[in-house]
C-alpha cells in the first residue's frame, strides 16, 4: 500500500481543529452584559455583587495590569433550548497557551455561591436549568510577564509601576447549547491521534488506528457535524475498545495544579488564585465519579477559609468524601535548601496540625515538585516527622546529568532514608498527552521490576487545575491498547504498590543537586537576609519566652509566634526566598520581614524583662548554644570585659590567638593561627578580594548562572579609602572601593580573644547583570569542603573529575563552609549568604590551592528589572585555624549574637547539654500549650557521640517524641544522649 500516514494525520488534526472543536458548543446567545471596574484592590465577593454596574458592549478593551474587572452576564434561555444541555461560554481575551498566566475569573450566582474559574482552556460555565440565567464574574486582569518571547525586562510585575492601558479585549460572552456527542468524538479523535504518534511507525495497531481515523472521518459531514458524530464515533468504537496490554506501564493519576504562593503574581493573586482553581476542581468532582484531586500546602487552605469561605465550605465537604486530598503536610512547597533545620520542622508542624485540625487528616508524604533542589538533610526529618514517602519532579531539569532512578531510597546525611519517586513523565502538569504517556512508558528506570509511576494532571504554576477534558482522556485511557493504563488514585494507593513492587530499591545516597536555577541562592538579597533574622529571632523569642514562663510565670505567647512562624514559612515558598519572583512579590517581603522583626524583639524584649528583673546592673544574655564571653548557653550573666588585647602594627591586626596582615590595596594577605605558626592565605595570593562578573545567562535570569560567567572577570582593587582605627571592640580596618557605577565599604573587625575576622560591607549597588564574588584562596589541601546544612553539614568534594561534579559549580551553604585538610582549617561564616563556589588549583612551588568565592550581589533584569538595586549590607567572616567544632559556633554566634540590657539579676539555663558536638537548636513549650518544654538536639560534628541533656527545672518526665511532638515508641532514656553522626532529637519535659 502507499504511504498514506501524513494525509491521514494532517486531515484529522485539520477537521479536529477547524470543524469539531468548533462544533461543541452551537446556536449561542449572547448575554447582556453589565461591568464595574473596580479602581484599587480586590474586594469581598459580597460586596463585588452588590456594586452598580453599567452596560458593557463585548469587544471592548478592559483590565490595566492586576487591576479587577467585575461583569453581570444575564440572559434568557431560548424556548426551544429548554430541556437540553446548556451552558455559558466566555473567553475575555484568553491566550489558550497561556493558562494560569493571564486573566483568568471566579464565577458566582447572585447568592454569592461559587461556581468555578474560567481560565483560557476552561471557558465553559454551567447554567443549570432555569429559563434565566444571572452570573457574575470577578475577573483578574494579569499581565502576562512570561510571553512568547520570555524574559525580557517588563515594568508590569508592580502594581506600582505597571501600565494603566487595558490589557484584554473580550471575545465572547454567550449561552451555547452543548453537544455531548461532538464533545466525545473530539476526545476520542485527540486521544487517537496522539496515541498512534508514538506508536512505532509500521505497527499493526498503528495502522488500525489510522484506518478508524479515516474511516470516521469519510462519514462525518463537515456541514453537519452534530448530526453525524454517533455515526463517526461508532466507527471509532473498536480501536477505542481494544484493552491495554498486560505488560503496560500503569499511572496513578492525581489532579493537580501546582498554585505557586508567589512567582509572577503577589501573594493577594494567589489567595483568588487558590479560590478560582478549588472552585473549579470541586465542580469537575461534581461532574466525574471517579476524579480525586490533590493539593499542597496548609498556608493555601487557611487563605481559602480566611478569604472564600464559600469556596473552603465546597472543599472541607469533598475532602470528608475523599476525593479533595491534602497533599505534602507542609505550611508550603517551600525551598528546602537554604531555611533552617527549625523552620523546616515548623513547615511539617503546622502544616500537619492545620490538616488535622481542619479535616481530621494527616499527609503521609512530602510533596515537593516543584523546588529547586533538596537538602540531603530531608530524608531524616521527613521521617522524624512521621512521613513514609517523597516526591518531586524537578531532578528532571538537570542541565548535564539523567538521573538514574524514578523510584528508590533517598539516603540523608544521617544515614536515614525514605521512599521517594519522581514521575518519568517529567511533568507536575500532565496533560495526559500521548507524548507525557510515550515518556512515561520509556523512560522508567526501573520497568525491570516496576511498572507504575504518579502523574499530577492539570494545568499549575498558575492555578487552573485538571480540565473535564482531561478527565474524560482519562476515561479513555483505563485500559487502552498501545497506551500507558491510567486510574484517578490517591498518591499514597500509588506509594503502596510502588512499594510492593520495589521491595528492594536502588539507594541514592546526598542532595538532590539541581543542575540548574543556580542563582537562586544569591538573587534578592533582602529577602535572604530577612529569612535567615527572621528565622534565628524566632528561635532566640522561643527561648526566652519559654524561660520566662518557666523561670517567672510569664504567659507565653503562643498565637504571636505561631502567627510569626507562618509568614515566615510562607516566605520560604520556592519562588519567594529564592528571589525569583516579581518585585511586587519582593517589596512586600521586605516589609514583611521588618514587621517580623519589630514584633520578634517585642516579645523578646517582653520575655527579658521578666528574666532579669528591674535593675540597673549591665546584664548579657546569651542565645548561642555556647558558653560566649563568660555567659552560659541559653542563659544570662553579669557583663564582663572582654579578655585579651588586640594590636595594629603596621599593616598587621593581632590578638594573641590570630594575626592577620592587610596590604595597602586593602586585601588579605596573611592569616595566622599564632598558636602553630600555620598560614592560611595561599602564598602570593590575596583573600577578601571582590570580583565581579558578566553574569548574563542563557535563560531564567533570576534563576540562573551558567558556567559561562566564570570566563571574564574584574578584580576589585582600586581604593577609594583604606583607614585603620582600634577600639575597646577591637583593631579595624575600614576600605571604601567605587567601581562602575557601585561603592562598597567594608569594615574589617579583629576582636580580642577571638579567631575570626569579621568583615562586615555596606553597597550601594548600581550594577545590571553582574555577579559580586568575594574570594578566599586558601593554603590548604582540601578533598572536600564542608557546607552547613539543617543539623549539620555536606561534604562537596572539590575536584571535578566527573560530569556529576563538574555541575555543582556554585553550591549551598548556610551559616559556614569549611576547608579543612588533616591538622588545619579555616571557615568563612556569614549572617545572609548562602551561595558559594570552589575551585582548586596546584603549583609545584606551593602544592594545592582551595579557593572559596561567596556570592554576595547579582543584578538580574527579570523578573524583577530592579533586583537589589541600592543599598545592601551583610556580614561575613573568615575563621582562621578551624575544625568543624569551630565553624559551628562561630557560625551560630554571628547569627545569635548576645544582647545586654539592664536588670537585676542574670539565670540559669533551663536546661544544658554535654557531649563532644551535641548542639542544641531550639527550645520552646508544646505546640499543644501543655506547658510541657520542647528542647531539640542534634550531633553537629559527623560522628558518633555520647552525653547527656541537664535540666535545670523541676520536671516529673521525659521523652523522646518525633518532630511533631509526639511520643516515640520504644525510646530509653531521654536525658543520656547516644547520637549517631548527624542525629536528631527532640525531647518532651513535662515540668
Amino acid at each position: 500500500m502507499h504511504d498514506d500516514i501524513p494525509l491521514t494525520v494532517g486531515r484529522a488534526t485539520r477537521v479536529l481543529a477547524e470543524r469539531i472543536r468548533p462544533a461543541i458548543h452551537t446556536g449561542s446567545v449572547p448575554f447582556e452584559v453589565e461591568v464595574h471596574a473596580l479602581p484599587g484592590e480586590p474586594i469581598p465577593p459580597a460586596e463585588g455583587l452588590a456594586l452598580s454596574y453599567q452596560p458593557y458592549t463585548v469587544g471592548t478593551p478592559w483590565g490595566p495590569a492586576w487591576n479587577t474587572t467585575w461583569f453581570r452576564l444575564r440572559g434568557t434561555v431560548p424556548a426551544e433550548w429548554r430541556g437540553r444541555h446548556v451552558e455559558a461560554v466566555v473567553d475575555l481575551g484568553f491566550d489558550i497557551n497561556m493558562p494560569g498566566f493571564q486573566c483568568e475569573a471566579l464565577v458566582y450566582r447572585p447568592d454569592g455561591s461559587p461556581v468555578k474559574s474560567i481560565n483560557p482552556r476552561n471557558q465553559w460555565i454551567p447554567v443549570g436549568d432555569g429559563e434565566t440565567v444571572e452570573l457574575y464574574l470577578e475577573a483578574a486582569a494579569n499581565p502576562v510577564l512570561l510571553d512568547y518571547h520570555p524574559f525580557l525586562p517588563t515594568q508590569e510585575g508592580d502594581i506600582q509601576t505597571s501600565s494603566p492601558r487595558p490589557l484584554y479585549t473580550t471575545r465572547r460572552m454567550d449561552l451555547a447549547l452543548f453537544d455531548e456527542q461532538t464533545y466525545e468524538l473530539a476526545l476520542d479523535v485527540e486521544v487517537l491521534l496522539e496515541l498512534q504518534a508514538y506508536l512505532p511507525a509500521t505497527a499493526p495497531r498503528r495502522m488500525r488506528i489510522l484506518q478508524a481515523l479515516d474511516n470516521a472521518l469519510d462519514v462525518l459531514d463537515l456541514q453537519d457535524i452534530s448530526g453525524t458524530a454517533a455515526a463517526a464515533r461508532a466507527e471509532l468504537e473498536e480501536v477505542l475498545s481494544s484493552p491495554a496490554e498486560r505488560s503496560a506501564h500503569h499511572l496513578s493519576a492525581i489532579g493537580h495544579a501546582h498554585i505557586d504562593s508567589a512567582w509572577l503574581w503577589p501573594v493577594r493573586e494567589t489567595i483568588r488564585k487558590v479560590a478560582r482553581t478549588a472552585a473549579g476542581m470541586t465542580e469537575l468532582i461534581g461532574l466525574d465519579p471517579d476524579f480525586k484531586y490533590g493539593m499542597s500546602s496548609a498556608q493555601q487552605y487557611a487563605w481559602l477559609k480566611q478569604h472564600r469561605p464559600e469556596v473552603f465550605e465546597r472543599v472541607v465537604k469533598a475532602v470528608g468524601e475523599g476525593r479533595f486530598i491534602p497533599l505534602g503536610g507542609m505550611w508550603v512547597e517551600s525551598d528546602t535548601v537554604m531555611p533552617t533545620g527549625e523552620a523546616l520542622v515548623r513547615q511539617f508542624t503546622y502544616g500537619q496540625r492545620f490538616f488535622r485540625e481542619e479535616f481530621g487528616v494527616e499527609s503521609q508524604g512530602v510533596w515537593l515538585p516543584d523546588s529547586f533542589g533538596y537538602s540531603p538533610a530531608l530524608p531524616q526529618l521527613i521521617r522524624r516527622a512521621g512521613f513514609q514517602w517523597f516526591f518531586t519532579q524537578k531532578i528532571s531539569w538537570n542541565q548535564v546529568n539523567k538521573f538514574p532512578h524514578h523510584t528508590f531510597l533517598w539516603e540523608g546525611i544521617d544515614g536515614s532514608r525514605v521512599f521517594t519517586h519522581f514521575p518519568p513523565m517529567d511533568t507536575y502538569n500532565s496533560q495526559l498527552s500521548g507524548l507525557e504517556l510515550s515518556k512515561a512508558t520509556n523512560q522508567f528506570r526501573e520497568s525491570r521490576l516496576a511498572s507504575r509511576s504518579l502523574a499530577p494532571v492539570g494545568w499549575g504554576d498558575g492555578g487552573g487545575g485538571t480540565t473535564r477534558e482531561m478527565a474524560g482522556k482519562a476515561r479513555r485511557l483505563r485500559s487502552l491498547e498501545g497506551s500507558a493504563t491510567v486510574e484517578w488514585e490517591h498518591p499514597n494507593e500509588f506509594f503502596d504498590k510502588a512499594r510492593a513492587e520495589l521491595p528492594n530499591p536502588a539507594v541514592w545516597v546526598g542532595e538532590l543537586y539541581l543542575e540548574l536555577h543556580r542563582a537562586t541562592l544569591t538573587s534578592q538579597h533582602k529577602t535572604k537576609q530577612g529569612n535567615r533574622r527572621s528565622e534565628h529571632l524566632l528561635i532566640e523569642a522561643e527561648l526566652w519566652a519559654a524561660t520566662a514562663a518557666v523561670r517567672a510565670g510569664a504567659p507565653y505567647p503562643y498565637e504571636k509566634i505561631d502567627a510569626l512562624w507562618q509568614e515566615v514559612l510562607l516566605h520560604q515558598f520556592h519562588d519567594i526566598l529564592p528571589g525569583t519572583s516579581i518585585a511586587w512579590v519582593h517589596r512586600e517581603a521586605v516589609a514583611t520581614y521588618e514587621r517580623i522583626r519589630v514584633a520578634t524583639e517585642a516579645i523578646i524584649a517582653e520575655a527579658q524583662a521578666a528574666l532579669v528583673g528591674e535593675g540597673s546592673s549591665a546584664i548579657v544574655l546569651n542565645p548561642a548554644p555556647f558558653a560566649r564571653d563568660g555567659v552560659p548557653a541559653l542563659s544570662a550573666a553579669p557583663a564582663s570585659p572582654a579578655s585579651g588585647e588586640v594590636s595594629i602594627d603596621g599593616n598587621v591586626l593581632s590578638n594573641g590567638i590570630v594575626s592577620v596582615t592587610v596590604s595597602d590595596e586593602g586585601l588579605i594577605t596573611s592569616a595566622v593561627d599564632l598558636a602553630t605558626g600555620r598560614e592560611t592565605i595561599a602564598a602570593g595570593q590575596e583573600a577578601n578580594l571582590l570580583q565581579l562578573h558578566q553574569d548574563f545567562p542563557n535563560q531564567w535570569d533570576a534563576w540562573d548562572v551558567d558556567r559561562f560567567y566564570r570566563n571574564k572577570v574584574t578584580d576589585l582593587r582600586s581604593l577609594s579609602s583604606l583607614e585603620f582605627s582600634q577600639d575597646a571592640n577591637g583593631a579595624h580596618v575600614t576600605i571604601v572601593r567605587e567601581f562602575s557605577k557601585s561603592t562598597v565599604k567594608q569594615t574589617l573587625t579583629l576582636a580580642p580573644g577571638s579567631r575570626t575576622l569579621r568583615i562586615d560591607q555596606e553597597a550601594d549597588w548600581h550594577e545590571t547583570e553582574k555577579f559580586l564574588k568575594v574570594a578566599f584562596p586558601f593554603a590548604i589541601q582540601a578533598e572536600h569542603v564542608a557546607a552547613e546544612t539543617q543539623f549539620g553539614y555536606q561534604k562537596r568534594v572539590t575536584h571535578t573529575n566527573t560530569s556529576w561534579e563538574a555541575a555543582k559549580f556554585e553550591a549551598s551553604m548556610h551559616r559556614y563552609v569549611l576547608v579543612e585538610e588533616p591538622g588545619f582549617g579555616a571557615a568563612l561564616i556569614t549572617d545572609s549568604t548562602y551561595g558559594y563556589d570552589q575551585t582548586r588549583d596546584s603549583t609545584e612551588e606551593h602544592g594545592v590551592t582551595t579557593t572559596v568565592r561567596l556570592s554576595l550581589l547579582r543584578a538580574p533584569r527579570f523578573p524583577d528589572p530592579e533586583t537589589d538595586q541600592g543599598p545592601q549590607t551583610c556580614a561575613y567572616g573568615l575563621v582562621i585555624g578551624a575544625g568543624v567544632a569551630e565553624a559551628t559556633e562561630a557560625g551560630i554566634a554571628m547569627n545569635l549574637p548576645a544582647r545586654a540590657v539592664t536588670g537585676a539579676h542574670g539565670f540559669e539555663p533551663l536546661v544544658s547539654a554535654e557531649g563532644d558536638g551535641i548542639v542544641i537548636s531550639g527550645v520552646k513549650l508544646a505546640d499543644d500549650r501543655s506547658g510541657d518544654l520542647i528542647v531539640r538536639l542534634y550531633e553537629s560534628r559527623g560522628r558518633r557521640t555520647t552525653g547527656t541533656l541537664h535540666v535545670h527545672a523541676d520536671f516529673t518526665a521525659a521523652q523522646e517524641v518525633t518532630l511533631l511532638e509526639r511520643p516515640l515508641q520504644g525510646s530509653g532514656d531521654a536525658l543520656t544522649l547516644t547520637l549517631t553522626p548527624f542525629e536528631v532529637r527532640t525531647i518532651r519535659l513535662s515540668l
